[in-house]
């Protein structure tokens, strides 16, 4: 049942059911441990599980391999997954399979592995380096972030290790919009933007992975990010990635960013105008409430001499 399933899944149909494949394919992985082996037997299930997502991890079809790795993600604390999503990241030679590795690294909480994530970054493929930054957030380390601030500028900040090469394919048009279906927007949630998103990347647009990089950079606490979102609210020629910058700039809560949400408030697009007017809103609620006072400072005893 489980090839089938597997056989199913890579057809154009099954590709569709992308979204709901990670849940049942876990529920699969281990209802065939349990027909397989007493139920009395816990370690041989176990064993017989192992067995079953081992087959997938080494499978020649490289979207089996794919969601083998990926539903790794699931194993929060287990040393062994966490070794088997860092060598597919290190080895497999299929881009897919890499950034399966690197969004699994980040959703069993793999701490240990941020600097391997971060060596991800010289990756040849946008993929892999998304993911990688997406986990990286994921597991507390700002460094992360370089990436999204990079995608939304065109340019890097101070230490980024972004090559070239890796600036061209991450600009690369009909590259990008790939991914925004497969990659960027399966890590990002745009809330209200959402629809918009996905009817721009039927049209072979990159606004939605620009878009996501906006609302990514909303808690990058360096302030280059926020400026960098003011210029992108300003300047950008495509309005999702306006609209998403104005509501980066709301969640960011920098009461100092009000006159660069305001701007927005004559858009000549609706979202735009929207998003920005909801920024104005917040980040004036932001500056109006009243500061926490300073805690007092403890004052340590003095040593009797």
């Amino acid at each position: 049942m489980l090839q089938s399933f597997m056989a199913f899944a890579v057809t154009g149909e099954g590709k569709q059911m992308r979204p709901v494949f990670r849940a049942v394919s876990l529920a699969l992985l281990f209802t065939s441990a349990a027909v397989a082996v007493p139920q009395s037997s816990d370690q041989a299930s176990v064993d017989t599980a192992w067995s079953v997502l081992n087959a997938g991890l080494e499978d020649t079809n490289n979207d089996v391999r794919a969601r083998a790795t990926r539903i790794l993600g699931e194993l929060e604390g287990n040393e062994k997954a966490e070794k088997a999503a860092l060598k597919a990241l290190q080895n497999d030679q299929q881009p897919g399979v890499r950034a399966a590795a690197a969004q699994a690294l980040g959703e069993m909480g793999a701490k240990n592995t941020k600097e391997d994530l971060f060596n991800a970054f010289q990756d040849q493929d946008p993929s892999v380096i998304i993911a990688a930054a997406h986990s990286l957030i994921q597991l507390g380390d700002d460094r992360g972030y370089n990436v999204y601030y990079a995608i939304l500028t065109g340019t890097q900040k101070t230490g980024t290790s972004l090559t070239d090469q890796q600036k061209k394919l991450l600009h690369d048009r009909k590259k990008m919009a790939a991914l925004g279906g497969e990659a960027a927007i399966g890590f990002i949630p745009f809330g209200g933007l959402a629809l918009s998103g996905y009817k721009l990347l039927r049209k072979d647009d990159t606004s939605p992975v620009l878009a996501a990089a906006a609302l990514m950079l909303a808690k990058d606490p360096d302030p280059k990010s926020g400026d960098a979102l003011a210029n992108a609210s300003a300047d950008h020629d495509k309005w999702l990635v306006r609209a998403a910058a104005f509501q980066a700039l709301a969640r960011r809560g920098d009461p100092g960013l009000i006159g660069a949400a305001a701007a927005g408030l004559q858009d000549d697009r609706q979202e735009v105008r929207i998003a920005a007017a909801a920024a104005v809103i917040h980040l004036h609620d932001v500056g109006s409430r009243p500061k926490p006072a300073p805690k007092p400072e403890k004052h340590r005893p003095t040593k009797k001499q």
